[in-house]
């Protein structure tokens, strides 16, 4: 199966490595639709991830039925509703016997419940936060955008967080130099603005050491983080002005926003990943093309195997 490689060459790439590093269990909870079993069922075939359907059986396999979907060779865990399935999805992975989670037609926030659950889930030192992986028509490269589905308001040091998360993600895709602009309305610091001492602290908390694995630049307003031009009008001088791959929005709204924008005005595709849990969590959306579908699959893979063994994945 594949996804276009003149249109989704980045994708594309991703896909193939997690091919390459096998595929690993994924607990996929409450797939009670349609679109979750065919999410599901295209990766597995694809050879990315082994999913164990977790949810009401009846209601699975009428979903499976209705649809036409063949999911007799899946390993089907019965629950009783949609707060049982993000519990016992969160479970295997406990057992270790499952290596990612994938959301299926239940809310995020029963989920995410389940995942930052105190005693029960799988929250680590690290705030969780979401990343998009964008793939934008005429950029020679993906472009990470966080955070867009998490945090809805963060405090500098969530963003801190936020920040090493995409980091920790730039260098699993094997990025090269992660280029981090924090983004703001403007690119001068201004104490009317809290995004802007955000930037500047989230920069020099970098120099310091608190933030390590990239180069960060802020505050950046959209254009001069992206564009080579607009950095060069505004007398920038960095090594992340006009050449960033790793955008930090000021919060969700904006991030969101963002994303949506390169998604449905600029015909980007958007694989969604939240990290910073002890696995990989895969959010999709009706509205995900196959190709973005895919590439958030492959993305958990290349995650989840990282966490794993450790191992150096792209490029050989």
């Amino acid at each position: 199966m594949e996804i276009g490689q003149d249109q989704y060459p980045h994708y594309e790439s991703v896909i193939a490595a997690a091919r390459k590093a096998g595929p690993v269990a994924v607990a996929l909870a409450h797939p009670c639709d349609a679109y979750a079993l065919e999410a599901a069922l295209d990766a597995a075939r694809l050879g990315l991830i082994e999913p164990i359907l977790v949810g009401p059986g009846e209601r699975i396999r009428s979903a499976a039925e209705a649809a036409r979907l063949d999911i007799a060779a899946l390993p089907l865990v019965d629950t009783e509703h949609s707060h049982a399935s993000a519990a016992r999805a969160v479970q295997l992975v406990r057992e270790g016997k499952a290596a990612a989670l994938m959301k299926g037609s239940l809310h995020t926030d029963e989920l995410m419940a389940a995942v930052v659950a105190a005693d029960t889930g799988l929250r680590t030192a690290r705030r969780l936060s979401h990343c998009f992986v964008m793939e934008v028509p005429g950029r020679s490269a993906p472009l990470i955008i966080t955070d867009a589905a998490i945090n809805i308001a963060p405090t500098l040091n969530e963003k801190a967080d936020i920040v090493q998360n995409a980091i920790d993600l730039a260098h699993v895709l094997e990025f090269g130099e992660v280029r981090v602009a924090i983004l703001a309305a403007v690119e001068t610091v201004s104490a009317k603005m809290p995004s802007t001492i955000d930037a500047a602290a989230l920069c020099k908390m970098a120099d310091r050491g608190q933030i390590t694995g990239a180069v960060l630049d802020g505050p950046l307003a959209m254009d001069n983080a992206i564009d080579p031009g607009a950095a060069a009008i505004k007398h920038l001088v960095s090594d992340v002005a006009g050449r960033a791959n790793v955008l930090v929005a000021p919060d969700l709204e904006a991030g969101n926003m963002l994303a949506k924008s390169l998604t449905f005005m600029a015909g980007a595709a958007a694989a969604g990943i939240v990290l910073g849990a002890r696995v990989p969590l895969i959010l999709t959306s009706r509205a995900d093309s196959v190709a973005a579908r895919l590439a958030s699959c492959a993305v958990a893979v290349l995650v989840a195997r990282r966490k794993l063994d450790g191992a150096r994945i792209l490029g050989g």
